[in-house]
């Protein structure tokens, strides 16, 4: 790719930066101001992966064009198909650019670990979000999985619409929520075996959760992660679930799904009282995010397709404050 074909580095910079604002619409906080600056810096690093490869996989890039072009990535020449997300499932030529958007990150990923190990022998990684990952890889000693499977979950999702199991859909939130939870606790220096499970069991249900809250865009996405198994059960099909309005059965569905949920949260809110510190308070703002999402879809009557069940801040707070407090 010539010189001139590359996107400029300020053009690049503000799609990272774009990238990174979206920190602020997270039901918890992502690096509060109360951690040590280099903590903060370290976790803003690892959300702008994180986001960048959901953008990748949703279709929601702010310049996708200019990332396939950083990256390397051929963008769909045929006429009519669009590079950002759209109402309906994406074409196949969309998935099949989503796809390698997502081999192009990997191929950038594995630049970043590349440099730890080479130094300047290496080739740097394109992306601005992903450069930012090479200083941490080396302080920290991550290591390339989390990273993988956060880019295999986005895989998924460009080929799995539709989970027949709440078994399917945990397997699922292996890949998408509990890697993010361990680059945490790695970052932190805590990372145990019985910490990493309390992690995965409170990632699972925030993922879980927000399957919860984003039911209606899902579905117009053409996406269900609702297990048909479920689904089934209470009595509800594709068709209730795209109506303005919830009825009753879909509400007794919702109502279950976050039962479950809750439970999970449940189950990994000790991992709070293993730590102490500043560490805690932030894993207390994790899990009260949950719980603070769990009560406004609750607040909505379960209703969660007539609107958009969003967590109150000030109960987010307290709920933190608690949860820091008892250790759970």
């Amino acid at each position: 790719m010539s010189a001139s074909a590359q996107p400029s580095s300020e053009s690049a910079d503000r799609s990272a930066g774009a990238t990174l604002d979206k920190a602020d619409l997270e039901n918890f906080p992502v690096a509060p101001f109360f951690l040590p600056a280099a903590w903060r810096g370290d976790l803003m690093a690892v959300y702008g992966f994180a986001r960048l490869v959901d953008d990748a996989g949703d279709g929601d890039l702010a310049d996708p064009a200019g990332v396939a072009r950083l990256l390397g990535v051929q963008a769909p020449p045929a006429p009519g198909v669009t590079l950002s997300a759209q109402a309906g499932p994406p074409s196949p030529e969309e998935v099949a650019f989503r796809l390698a958007l997502l081999d192009g990150l990997e191929r950038d990923l594995d630049r970043a670990f590349e440099s730890t190990l080479s130094g300047s022998a290496a080739e740097r990684p394109a992306h601005p979000l992903l450069r930012a990952l090479v200083p941490l890889i080396d302080k920290h000693g991550l290591t390339p999985e989390p990273f993988r499977r956060l880019i295999e979950a986005n895989r998924v999702d460009q080929t799995t619409t539709r989970y027949g199991s709440y078994q399917d859909l945990v397997g699922y939130c292996q890949l998408s929520a509990d890697p993010v939870g361990r680059l945490v606790l790695a970052i932190a220096g805590v990372a145990t075996p019985e910490r990493i499970a309390l992690s995965d069991a409170v990632c699972t249900a925030l993922q879980i959760v927000e399957h919860l809250q984003d039911v209606a865009e899902d579905l117009a996405h053409g996406r269900i992660y609702l297990p048909a198994d479920d689904l089934r059960r209470f009595g509800v099909t594709e068709a209730d679930l795209a109506a303005p309005t919830a009825g009753p059965a879909v509400r007794d569905l919702i109502a279950f799904e976050a039962d479950r949920a809750r439970t999970l949260l449940d189950r990994g809110a000790p991992l709070v009282g293993t730590v102490r510190g500043r560490l805690r308070l932030l894993l207390a703002g994790f899990t009260a995010g949950g719980y603070a999402a769990l009560a406004a879809v609750e607040a909505a009557g379960y209703d969660v397709l007539a609107q958009e069940a969003k967590p109150d801040k000030r109960r987010l707070a307290a709920k933190a404050a608690a949860i820091f407090a008892k250790g759970r």
